[in-house]
């Protein structure tokens, strides 16, 4: 007989290494590239020391004269907040009571929760990636009658829940679903009466500044990274390349020079927009064959000189960035665990409904040990 014990027992003994694995290892190319680990979390934070240029103990000299005085190595501290990531799945007593008599559609029924979770947390997480760790979703240039003009819809989907702040960071409405996505005239709908004003922007619910630190706090001119002052510490700046227009593969080869001769980083992962992909893919498509990587999760990639080459559908447009993943580290209080409960259990019924939620947790953070050794290439042109 099916009851709430047996689907704790399920979510716990079954499910919870495969959705770890989906969302460590398949939800994101540049994600799977990424190196987990434990180390350097104390506390809520992640405090990782670096160290950067080089020792100062080198040098020549004569046969009898004096020897190199010892210089020592730099180093820094990186300090940053773990981010708490969340996901939940709902289950009402109403579906586990059809199940009682059938263990398979019980079983149908708690995969259909998961793939939903599986879905949802691989979109959001990606997005992480790539966003400055704020939540912004899109900004509002217009809005009427319930509908709303957006920058970019490449960060909404319908069904995600987002509160609405003002550009001055006031938060203006919260709790609307997106009810509609028009990625061709860029507009969305949501629930609820219209917040007019432009300038306002979307944030997914309870996130406003508590996302991972993704690729677009990293790039962008932010006086401090980490803690860290950038302007009087210049190896905190990534290369940046913009007004690209039409991509050449000497374009490419030139960010990577650059970044080489500025700390000896060696690019080993390119992601960019799908529309410079196909640019790329036409640029160098009469050069030679494109040959084709296989990438951990199974993910097939173009290869620039034996650099993979991934799309991903949260890179910004006309974008492309040239990493070295090494110098990358997801660290982690843990991995994915359910949320339990004193008594161990990780289903719980919402107090006064008929529903019971469990809720996947992970506290993370995201840091790049060497920005300096990473590239960036803006305003390319999109085939």
């Amino acid at each position: 007989m099916v009851t709430t014990q047996t689907a704790d027992n399920v979510l716990k003994s079954y499910y919870l290494d495969a959705v770890a694995e989906q969302l460590d290892k398949a939800a994101n190319p540049l994600l799977a590239a990424i190196n987990k680990t434990t180390q350097d979390v104390a506390g809520r934070d992640v405090r990782k020391t670096v160290r950067y240029g080089v020792n100062g103990g080198v040098g020549a000299g004569t046969e009898e004269g004096a020897l190199p005085s010892a210089g020592g190595n730099r180093y820094a501290q990186f300090v940053s907040t773990l981010k708490n990531l969340y996901g939940t799945i709902e289950i009402t007593d109403k579906a586990i009571r059809a199940s009682n008599s059938s263990e398979g559609a019980f079983v149908n029924l708690l995969n259909d929760e998961m793939d939903g979770l599986l879905k949802s947390s691989s979109f959001n997480f990606g997005r992480m990636l790539f966003g400055d760790g704020t939540g912004k979703l899109c900004t509002v240039t217009a809005a009427a009658d319930g509908a709303y003009t957006v920058d970019d819809t490449r960060n909404l989907a319908e069904g995600m829940i987002v509160d609405i702040y003002s550009s001055g960071g006031s938060q203006t409405a919260t709790g609307r679903t997106v009810t509609g996505v028009d990625r061709t005239k860029n507009t969305v709908t949501l629930s609820g009466a219209a917040v007019t004003g432009t300038g306002n922007y979307f944030v997914l619910q309870h996130s406003h500044n508590l996302e991972l630190t993704g690729l677009g706090a990293i790039f962008s001119d932010s006086a401090t990274l980490y803690g860290v002052d950038r302007e009087t510490n210049p190896w905190m700046k990534p290369v940046t390349l913009s007004s690209v227009g039409a991509i050449t593969e000497g374009k490419i080869q030139k960010a990577i020079d650059d970044v080489e001769e500025r700390s000896g980083s060696k690019i080993n992962f390119i992601v960019c927009s799908a529309g410079v992909r196909r640019a790329l893919f036409d640029a160098l498509a009469s050069l030679r064959n494109m040959p084709v990587l296989e990438l951990e999760g199974g993910v097939r990639a173009l290869s620039f000189n034996g650099i993979p080459v991934v799309s991903d559908r949260f890179c910004p447009k006309g974008t492309m960035y040239l990493l070295n993943t090494d110098d990358f580290a997801l660290h982690q209080l843990c991995d994915w665990q359910w949320i339990e409960g004193e008594d161990g259990k990780v289903l719980k019924q919402v107090a006064g409904k008929p529903v019971y939620t469990a809720t996947l947790v992970k506290y993370a953070e995201l840091l790049c040990y060497r920005p300096c050794g990473q590239a960036k290439l803006s305003g390319i042109t999109e085939a």
